[in-house]
């Protein structure tokens, strides 16, 4: 039984594979945290409240003289407004008397098999052997009949639970919603807990960052209007002491994709506090009587495991969960070669069947034609929002292109970037009001492009008939879909003055209708996300995308960096990665190592490599297929840590179930007459042997994995190493 109700207790008991997650209708029916972590089975834990009169600390008005109980040192579930607790609050409500308050009690609650559903924003989905039941509890406050819905489902075997929350309106006047968190953990002592986050910048995004907790508020988020390159809406609460392989690690994941904001606070107790929802810079959202507003879902996981064992448990959800594309399981994904770093925009119908033509030669099975390709665009100044075809630089028209890239044996694929526009295009003229602009005032530019109105059902309609005409008259394969820029002057000119507040919130619900009817309803089709590379790299946008661009830098030793902090929760299935010519000194095998640690792709003009170069990307390209399923669907395990003094890199995937495994290393740090390294494996059966590379040779995992491979040091700088170790039956083991 995945949630149980101990009546008598009052207490509900969330219960996974291997862990328990429990709260408490405590003093005046206020909702307590009690516990998550390791199973403890239906135990009882509100023994772990204790009451003391902590002096001057706030008690609700209905516990009388009772002194003790103060929602200040409560753990809670869901952190109430002006009740006399002043940390950080999951809500902030304008009542229509313009007081600021929400005190909710638990009113109700209720459990069913399955999981909740979101009507408005996207959520992970139980798959037909999934053992999922759901809980929803309702905190209601008498006085402004505001009630909270609290949503919980529980997936037993992949050790998951999900969270998110609905806003009720229950009186008879407006209200205003001006912060709504869709978690809050408490914990009762984490002043020996770490937070771990993923900061960056373009280029350099998902870099790992690890803090201790100290007494104050500890901030991560994005105000870009998108998860944005600088933030991701992942963060892990660790012991002070956990490693890859050992510690206890929370992991709490937002499934949304624009501004987001998670806070950490030590108390004045050593409780410590965790919300993440929403941001609220210029969130102000009107609720009338009856109406209902749905914050976004929040993926958890808990393992005593280290970093390793939570991204398990994340990759394994999401892999399975997240996206219901096709390509995530029963179709292997193409190697492709994209067009934008051979030609840019300089290129025509003919310069990209010649680059088919030679990245034939190379293995590659899909050819995309990336920006450049619509309106008249020849630069980055015009034509985004004109999503017709440039028929100066596709002179034989885009369904026979596609027929001659088809004809070579090859998929066609194109870009997109709907959600911008220029302002030298025909949509500009004749729709200035779709862009974001604030009246009275010029746009800020950035890319030299503004950003339409996402939140207008008219612009949402539009880019949903004109990118599908695009779709349904050629044989487009794949879609890249891209955007360029992070959201300022936001205003929508469809909305009053007294409404601009939700713009943030619409512009992200308009960009998810869109991508409902444009995608979902294109299966056939394998679509790619891409955010000026990895900007919008989040669990929401893999819902619809099975996979996304980890980053626009192609050099494949900062690659180390960005695919190492990205595979904290995302899975590898889910990171676009491509050899290009970025990286002049380090050679084609190790970028083909290192973007085999993704989907495998090529950036550059095929039509410019040696016959040498295109037998050995040919080579490469192979060998990607060969240990696709090893790649995209076993453990990945981090085997040292890129961003600590080393002189290699290396990581390794294990299949399910241990019999083979792919150890890459990639030597970053020649040193003089330095000592010898070696690399210890993990993930292996102990007791089995394992040929290298198909040698005669067997070890004992026991063996690579504590006394490990050696690596050669007579080398270059940048060489790489694969190993790939097979499971074998030794006669008399």
């Amino acid at each position: 039984m995945g949630i149980i109700y101990n009546e008598k207790f009052k207490t509900w008991t969330l219960q996974t594979k291997n862990t328990s997650y429990q709260m408490k209708a405590g003093n005046l029916d206020y909702l307590l945290h009690l516990y998550y972590g390791p199973s403890i089975g239906d135990a009882d834990l509100s023994y772990q409240i204790r009451q003391y009169d902590r002096g001057f600390s706030g008690n609700p008005y209905a516990s009388r003289n009772e002194r003790t109980f103060s929602l200040d040192a409560q753990p809670q579930e869901f952190s109430t407004q002006q009740q006399g607790d002043f940390r950080t609050t999951s809500i902030e409500i304008v009542n229509s008397d313009g007081s600021y308050s929400f005190n909710g009690t638990v009113t109700d609650h209720k459990t069913w098999k399955g999981k909740y559903k979101l009507d408005t924003l996207p959520t992970v989905f139980a798959r037909k052997n999934d053992t999922v039941d759901s809980l929803q509890i309702t905190l209601s406050d008498p006085i402004s009949n505001v009630q909270i819905l609290l949503l919980y489902s529980v997936f037993e075997e992949a050790d998951i639970i999900t969270r998110a929350v609905k806003v009720v309106n229950g009186g008879d006047q407006p209200i205003h919603l001006k912060k709504i968190m869709s978690v809050c953990l408490d914990f009762l002592n984490g002043a020996h807990m770490d937070l771990v986050s993923l900061p960056g910048r373009y280029g350099q995004e998902r870099q790992v960052e690890r803090q201790h907790m100290t007494h104050h508020i500890h901030t991560i988020g994005s105000v870009r209007g998108s998860s944005s390159h600088q933030q991701n809406p992942f963060v892990i609460l660790c012991d002070r002491g956990a490693t890859e392989d050992y510690g206890s690690c929370y992991g709490c994941s937002l499934m949304y994709s624009g501004n987001f904001l998670a806070e950490a606070e030590l108390d004045q107790y050593n409780q410590l506090r965790l919300v993440m929802g929403i941001h609220p810079k210029q969130f102000v959202y009107q609720l009338k009587p009856k109406e209902v507003f749905e914050g976004p879902e929040v993926v958890m996981a808990f393992s005593e495991k280290g970093f390793t064992g939570l991204s398990h448990l994340y990759h394994d959800f999401y892999r399975y969960n997240l996206c219901a594309s096709k390509y995530v399981q029963e179709v292997q994904r193409p190697v492709l070669i994209n067009s934008w770093e051979a030609a840019f925009m300089d290129f025509d119908d003919t310069k990209l069947v010649e680059i088919a033509k030679a990245a034939k030669k190379m293995g590659v099975d899909l050819l995309v034609m990336d920006d450049g390709w619509f309106g008249k665009r020849n630069d980055d100044n015009s034509s985004l929002g004109d999503w017709v075809v440039n028929q100066k630089k596709i002179q034989c028209g885009l369904d026979r292109l596609v027929e001659q890239i088809n004809e070579l044996g090859m998929k066609f694929g194109i870009w997109f970037e709907p959600e911008m526009v220029s302002e030298d295009s025909d949509l500009y003229r004749a729709h200035k009001e779709w862009a974001m602009e604030i009246p009275g005032r010029r746009g800020v530019r950035s890319r030299n492009q503004l950003a339409l109105d996402m939140s207008r059902v008219e612009v949402q309609d539009y880019l949903i008939k004109s990118i599908n005409q695009i779709l349904d008259n050629a044989n487009i394969f794949y879609v890249k879909w891209d955007i360029n820029r992070s959201l300022a002057d936001i205003w929508s000119n469809a909305l009053p003055s007294d409404k601009q507040g939700e713009v943030y919130h619409r512009y992200i619900l308009g960009l998810y209708r869109v991508m409902d009817n444009i995608i979902k309803t294109h299966p056939d089709i394998l679509f790619e996300g891409c955010s000026g590379g990895g900007g919008r790299y989040d669990p929401a946008m893999l819902h619809y995308y099975p996979q996304y661009w980890v980053s626009d830098n192609n050099h494949p030793i900062d690659r180390l960096k960005l695919h190492y902090g990205t595979s904290f929760v995302y899975p590898i299935s889910s990171m676009g990665a491509h050899i290009s010519d970025s990286g002049k000194l380090v050679p084609l095998r190790t970028k083909a190592v290192v973007a085999m640690c993704g989907t495998f792709g090529y950036e550059l003009d095929a039509t410019h490599l040696t016959e040498e170069e295109q037998q050995l990307c040919k080579e490469q390209s192979d060998l990607f297929r060969k240990y696709y399923p090893l790649i995209f669907e076993g453990d990945y395990y981090r085997l040292t840590n890129p961003f600590e003094l080393g002189n290699m890199t290396a990581w390794q995937h294990v299949a399910k179930d241990k019999s083979e495994s792919l150890l890459s290393v990639v030597v970053t740090n020649l040193t003089c007459n330095g000592p010898q390294e070696y690399i210890r494996a993990k993930g292996l059966l102990p007791d089995a042997m394992y040929t290298i590379n198909g040698n005669r040779e067997a070890y004992s995992g026991s063996a690579l994995m504590n006394a490990g491979l050696p690596i050669e040091r007579e080398v270059p700088e940048y060489t790489a190493f694969q190993f790939h170790l097979e499971k074998v039956r030794i006669e008399g083991i």
